[in-house]
């Protein structure tokens, strides 16, 4: 079963949206807006995706970010950037703020700065083939790389299979190829959704992270505005919407 979005090459992903990027970048020059580069990696439904229909960045993530700018009075571009290099991209000032699903650790929180969580602290799950039961989270386990997850596995002397992108763990787990994947909460309830029935949450739930921010460079005066931003969408509840909106009434919510 499919979500009926066509998966588009990652190559042309990247084409499209830096198209997009430019004619953004042309048109908030041309109306001297100031603005600030967003970036995702566009890859990881239902947080951010690129919608084959339109060719744009997508999902809970850009939703969001263009609910807080337009409440910071920002105006916002998006772009495609590797996941790998997310954080040496933002250091190097590529784009001021990264929003694709981040966990805030300790350990990237010695590299960047981070927003107030947008999404709660959550524990990860293993998903497996339906049936399978809480013994297929001590079978051969995958996890995308370098994440909190994998760093985890290598932590506990876990033997996993590394996978660019979550994607591709999935292909992996439906084709039999591993016995579980560990991934964020919010994507297994998407996943959950999408294969009804093939697919169920086993073994121990695993604590890693405070929750999801916003990465911006170390001392940027953007975060604060950001950090009031997302208080108000706390407040008035409009966060909790989107979160259930995007993941379901099953989502942990603020």
């Amino acid at each position: 079963m499919t979500s009926g979005r066509a998966v588009l090459p990652r190559q042309l992903r990247v084409l499209l949206l830096l198209a997009a990027t430019a004619a953004v970048a042309l048109l908030s020059s041309a109306c001297g807006a100031d603005t600030v580069r967003i970036a995702t990696d566009g890859d990881y439904e239902p947080f951010n995706f690129v919608n084959e229909a339109t060719g744009e960045i997508d999902g809970f993530e850009r939703e969001l970010g263009d609910e807080l700018c337009r409440r910071a009075d920002l105006e916002c571009e998006w772009a495609i950037n590797e996941w790998e290099n997310m954080i040496p991209s933002l250091q190097a000032g590529e784009f001021d703020a990264v929003l694709t699903g981040m966990s805030i650790t300790a350990e990237r929180d010695e590299l960047i700065d981070f927003t107030a969580p947008y999404y709660p602290p959550s524990p990860s799950v293993y998903l497996a083939r339906a049936g399978a039961g809480d013994q297929a989270a001590q079978g051969v386990v995958g996890a995308q790389s370098p994440t909190i997850h994998s760093d985890y596995l290598q932590a506990e002397g876990r033997d996993y299979r590394a996978f660019e992108e979550t994607g591709g763990g999935i292909e992996a787990l439906v084709n039999g190829d591993i016995d579980a994947l560990l991934v964020d909460r919010g994507y297994a309830l998407d996943k959950l959704a999408e294969f009804a029935g093939d697919l169920a949450v086993v073994g121990p739930e695993v604590p890693l992270d405070q929750g999801l921010g916003i990465g911006v460079p170390d001392g940027s005066d953007l975060r604060e505005k950001l950090n009031e931003a997302i208080e108000s969408m706390k407040a008035d509840g409009t966060l909790n919407d989107l979160l259930r909106k995007w993941f379901g009434e099953d989502v942990d919510t603020f």
